[in-house]
């Protein structure tokens, strides 16, 4: 009894800063907020977009089955492409089905554990679709710019070597952000302002400092948004200047024809990248961010295949 006592006239003496702090580690699930908060809208949203995932999910498998079963496309270009429609996946899978459970039941609650995984995943998966789009851009202009020494230039060996760097790359970028998610404390609030786990909504919700956090989602942006995106138009500048140079309309059509598609796929992924990322974090719109989530998270990996076959 007077243990018992002393134990409580500790826990009353402790300082409330002290006792908040321990109470920060006891959220161990997260809440969803979903596409929209008006039940009657949900039959119809959930429609939508288990079509698109499904159209998304199927378009891309065969994509990777067409490529890997015929001899005729194991060139550079659909190499890339395989890799791209892979990545697509990883994206879909990683958010569309809690994102439509959460459109049928009454329960949108997603664990600690589960948040962390869908946050991995989705990092891994979009920074790998921005260096793809940018090594698809360095084939394109290999094959147009210098076509004789483009068989040498994109070699399998070499090909193997970029696409293997481009995954290395981002599972080490996402594993660092995730890493640093991991290490900061969550009180009380525990609704996030979106159908999927992301880094800006995330942050605001942490009773920690984010300083960290932030500065590597800037250098990230930096690199995969800004960079890349700089690298993609450059190479197509001088794509579009040995287009132009050339005699002929007919190989100036055919030149074009293998390019405007994967720029209209760069131009409509980047959109969708830029105008939900590249902002700071307290500017974070939960609108705005929700629909950048629908056109990269579903309708690029639908249009991807379509678009850049």
């Amino acid at each position: 009894m007077k243990l018992w006592v002393e134990i409580q006239l500790i826990v009353l003496e402790t300082p409330l800063s002290l006792r908040t702090m321990s109470n920060q580690t006891l959220v161990t699930e997260f809440i969803l907020q979903g596409f929209s908060e008006q039940p009657e809208y949900h039959v119809l949203l959930f429609s939508c977009f288990l079509s698109l995932y499904s159209v998304a999910l199927i378009g891309n498998i065969l994509i990777i089955l067409a490529i890997t079963f015929n001899p005729g496309l194991h060139i550079p270009m659909y190499f890339f492409l395989c890799n791209l429609a892979t990545m697509d996946i990883i994206c879909t899978s990683s958010i569309m089905p809690k994102a439509l459970e959460g459109l049928l039941s009454k329960d949108s609650s997603i664990s600690y554990g589960g948040c962390m995984a869908q946050l991995y995943f989705l990092i891994w998966s979009a920074s790998s679709e921005l260096l793809l789009l940018t090594v698809m851009a360095y084939d394109r202009y290999t094959a147009i710019c210098h076509p004789l020494h483009y068989s040498t230039t994109m070699s399998k060996a070499f090909c193997c070597k970029l696409a293997t760097g481009v995954w290395v790359l981002c599972a080490f970028n996402a594993a660092i952000n995730t890493g640093l998610m991991l290490r900061l404390n969550f009180c009380g609030p525990n609704v996030i302002t979106h159908f999927f786990c992301e880094a800006p909504p995330l942050l605001l919700l942490s009773c920690s400092s984010t300083y960290v956090n932030s500065i590597m989602i800037v250098l990230a942006d930096a690199f995969y948004g800004i960079l890349n995106f700089l690298m993609t138009i450059v190479s197509y500048g001088f794509i579009i200047s040995s287009i132009l140079k050339m005699r002929t309309a007919e190989g100036k059509k055919k030149a074009f024809s293998t390019c405007s598609s994967h720029l209209i796929a760069v131009c409509m992924y980047y959109t969708a990248v830029f105008y939900a990322y590249i902002s700071p974090v307290s500017s974070y719109s939960a609108e705005k961010s929700k629909l950048a989530g629908v056109l990269y998270t579903m309708v690029s990996p639908t249009l991807n295949p379509s678009s850049i076959l």
